[in-house]
């Protein structure tokens, strides 16, 4: 099993969403995240005002799946919240070594 760690721009999470489930992954994780990578943050201006930013908010999907649907998962979140531009996110994938689904009791890939 890979747990499938992704960063993406908020905008794109609808679309991102949408597409997981068109390919058939039933059930991902979705956290409010603040960070920044290359682009260190922006400056805005407010009230005639520049100010720096130094974080950006970003979305994090968690996603557990089975070792064969890792490339599609891969796949969809490239393809869907790609833009070309700096700050579109990152995707990292590790290997989980067990699961329990604590309700059942069940384990491995049953508990996916």
């Amino acid at each position: 099993m890979k747990l499938v760690v992704a960063i993406i721009k908020p905008f794109k999470l609808q679309e991102v969403r949408e597409a997981l489930v068109d390919a058939g992954i039933t059930g991902l994780t979705i956290t409010e995240v603040k960070g920044y990578g290359r682009q260190k943050g922006h400056t805005e201006l407010y009230r005639g005002a520049e100010y720096t930013v130094d974080t950006l908010p970003k979305i994090k999907l968690e996603i557990l799946v089975d070792d064969s649907q890792t490339s599609t998962v891969t796949d969809v979140i490239t393809k869907t919240a790609g833009t070309g531009k700096i700050g579109d996110g990152k995707i990292f994938v590790s290997s989980v070594d067990d699961v329990i689904r604590i309700r059942t009791g069940e384990t491995g890939s049953e508990a996916i």
